[in-house]
């Protein structure tokens, strides 16, 4: 009922649909916050229309057939910035994208190595972080869309500390001396888990790290697939190792840490998204913590909490997306990181 029919108390109206062809949202004239915000912009009329084809959606911007396209595809923003009457807007995302380990088995599911478990050793999931050329895949795979990272989440979100996002150094030889010492000189095989539909260049992504890790002996086989089955898999804890990005709508440390890296507590909601079951009472205790203290002794506590996440290794850490939106340049928009445009404060000149 509610995909055809007027629903909510928003700055625009559902006016009609047609699933997967086009949504017109009009205008709410009547709206309660258009005397909290003011008029905002000018926009009187929303036309969504699905495309789903990267191409077709450029070609309709160049083409003046559509006027805003979200997420254009990261090879043809040079072209949308000098075409006539386009313009790029662009802004880091609050999301990060990392690589997740299956810290809890004895042995891994998919993987050659028999009655153990590579992950659990920290000298294996130190081999793998600096066996990433992570400036590689800024440069090719992202074209410079990203932040390169080495925490949890980007400075936009409270707690951030400058101090603790340090990334391990890309070194091959060090990542081959590492597997060594921890017993896999020849290294072994493993099948790393990617979507293909859900975050930038998702399976670009995956597909650079396996061949990187190649090169130290990392055998990988990529699972890649959209993103119902890719996290209908995961959350079945069905992997051994996966990539995901994680974004953080409150805005604070918390949301981050207990989701992810807090032992899983489904009674308290503790690791709700930790599918590698990565559990250390150290960082369960600074995460208690947070949910209680304040002021300048809770920002020290979500430092040492990212101090740990540092050395602990629970993840590898690769960026922070950025996020470009195209548009005819006659828009103005304010960018926004949640990658949501709100067209009640557009203005069409």
């Amino acid at each position: 009922f509610t995909t055809r029919n007027t629903n909510g108390t928003g700055a625009f109206r559902l006016a009609s649909r047609e699933p997967d062809v086009r949504t017109v949202l009009a205008r709410n004239a009547g709206w309660w916050g258009w005397a909290v915000e003011g008029n905002g912009g000018n926009v009187t009329e929303i036309v969504y229309r699905p495309i789903a084809s990267d191409a077709t959606r450029v070609a309709a911007l160049l083409s003046g057939e559509v006027d805003f396209v979200l997420d254009p595809p990261l090879q043809d923003l040079g072209r949308l910035r000098a075409a006539p009457g386009v313009k790029v807007l662009e802004g880091p995302e609050v999301r990060s994208i990392f690589l997740a380990m299956d810290l809890s088995r004895d042995e891994l599911l998919y993987a050659d190595v028999k009655g153990t478990n590579p992950f659990k050793d920290i000298r294996v999931r130190r081999a793998l972080y600096q066996a990433i050329d992570i400036q590689a895949i800024h440069r090719t795979t992202m074209r410079g869309q990203s932040v390169v990272t080495g925490t949890l989440f980007p400075e936009q979100v409270n707690g951030y500390a400058k101090s603790e996002d340090v990334r391990l150094p890309f070194d091959v030889a060090r990542a081959r001396a590492l597997l060594a010492e921890a017993g896999y000189p020849q290294g072994f095989a493993v099948t790393l888990d990617c979507p293909n539909n859900r975050y930038i260049n998702d399976e670009q992504i995956c597909q650079n790290i396996a061949a990187m890790w190649s090169r130290i002996g990392i055998r990988t086989t990529l699972k890649s697939q959209p993103l119902a089955p890719f996290f209908a898999q995961i959350q079945r804890d069905d992997t051994s190792i996966y990539l995901l990005g994680w974004g953080v709508p409150t805005l604070d440390a918390l949301y981050s840490f207990q989701s992810l890296l807090a032992t899983r507590n489904g009674a308290q909601g503790d690791g709700i998204w930790n599918y590698g079951r990565y559990s250390n009472p150290a960082m369960d205790a600074l995460i208690q913590r947070m949910k209680v203290e304040t002021g300048e002794t809770r920002q020290a506590t979500i430092r040492e909490a990212l101090r740990l996440y540092r050395e602990d290794v629970p993840h590898i850490p690769l960026h922070h997306q950025m996020i470009p939106w195209a548009m005819r340049s006659n828009i103005t928009i304010p960018h926004m990181a949640n990658n949501q445009p709100y067209f009640r404060w557009a203005v069409v000149n």
